[in-house]
């Protein structure tokens, strides 16, 4: 009687946590016309200086996305969580067939340790993530491989870093997060070897801070944020040699859930921000070589009448100094979109979006628009 008592207790017992591997994707085709010369024909961001008569249509999947998401409830006393993002939004090749070959990219690659306490949470980010200052993006399914907004408004560029968060409260949440980031201009790499730029160079990581307050819903919040950016790079003095230079920014944003409608957006004040992914429009530094003084912003609205349906838009800007810019470069970019989803039951999904281009070059304005049609499914 006694081994089938053990025998019974035994089976009684609940199973330990597991730890699990899962394995995602979203195959996506878009297919668009440009009303006008932009920068990137199919995913752009701001118009060209010679945007008059120089429409395009075309179609792409280099958009598609595949990620792995690994989670084990018990590692050093805390709950792990990985995820590996990447897209086929890495450029092509140099041949004929080069658009229909797409390269693979690496867009996110984090682990997450979280260490939860009566009230209270901490948790260390280590791996490539979005900005602390400016992790939001607006709703897209044409502008995938460029969040929607970069270059007007959205701070948005996949970093190296090291973050920590602090949270503390149950229904109103407050978090204190800091970070050390890989510093970066934003300037482009060699095809093989790389070399440092400027802000490398510096020998100085870039430093981030974020207060953030949240309520409703863990899974689903509502939340506002303020934030600080700073870091250096050289810049290039004739007379007296390289000159440590300053980027900088303040940040806010927010997100807002009622009922059907969500609000979401940011707003920033800087300078020398094209590390962050297209702040200055790209410029980092201008007119005598001193770094370029921007603000600017991004805000959508969604609503989502039923399960199956969105629809919204939104706007963005990035209004550079015009005495900081250099002769030929962008004094302002403004763009609008508006947007329709249709999610039916099942793994697919379809997408209309169109945006019009406002960008400011000193010989005048130049405007373009895009029509995007999206169709694909997730796994």
């Amino acid at each position: 009687m006694q081994g089938v008592f053990l025998l019974l207790f035994t089976m009684q017992q609940p199973a330990a946590p597991q730890s699990t591997i899962e394995f995602t994707g979203f195959v996506l085709v878009n297919g668009f016309y440009n009303s006008a010369s932009v920068n990137n024909s199919d995913v752009p961001q701001f118009a060209n200086v010679d945007a008059i008569g120089l429409g395009a249509v075309g179609g792409i999947i280099r958009q598609t996305r595949l990620g792995v998401l690994i989670n084990d409830p018990n590692v050093l006393r805390g709950v792990f969580s990985g995820e590996i993002d990447i897209d086929f939004f890495g450029g092509q090749q140099p041949s004929s067939g080069g658009r229909t070959f797409p390269l693979l990219r690496l867009r996110r690659a984090l682990a997450t340790l979280t260490w939860t306490n009566a009230g209270s949470s901490m948790q260390l980010l280590i791996g490539q993530e979005g900005p602390l200052v400016a992790e939001r993006s607006p709703r897209s399914l044409a502008s995938v491989g460029f969040p929607d907004f970069a270059g007007a408004g959205n701070l948005w560029l996949w970093i190296p870093q090291v973050r920590l968060t602090g949270e503390f409260g149950k229904t109103l949440r407050l978090a204190l997060q800091g970070a050390v980031l890989a510093p970066g201009t934003g300037s482009p790499q060699t095809t093989f070897t790389t070399q440092p730029d400027s802000a490398e160079r510096s020998g100085r990581p870039s430093l981030e801070s974020r207060l953030r307050l949240s309520w409703g819903p863990t899974d689903d919040p509502s939340e506002v944020g303020i934030g600080g950016h700073i870091g250096w790079f050289l810049g290039d003095d004739t007379l007296s040699g390289d000159t440590l230079l300053v980027s900088q920014s303040v940040s806010a944003d927010g997100r807002f859930k009622f009922g059907i409608a969500e609000f979401v957006g940011e707003a920033f004040a800087g300078k020398a921000l094209a590390g962050l992914g297209g702040g200055g429009i790209g410029q980092n530094t201008g007119a005598a070589g001193v770094p370029v003084q921007t603000k600017g912003g991004w805000g959508q609205l969604n609503l989502r009448p039923t399960s199956e349906w969105i629809f919204g838009g939104g706007c963005g800007i990035d209004d550079p100094d015009d005495a900081d810019v250099a002769a030929n470069g962008r004094l302002k970019n403004f763009v609008c979109e508006g947007h329709l989803e249709w999610r039916p039951r099942g793994p697919m999904v379809f997408g209309f979006e169109f945006r019009r281009f406002k960008t400011t070059y000193a010989v005048g304005d130049f405007s373009a628009s895009h029509v995007n049609l999206a169709a694909g499914y997730r796994f």
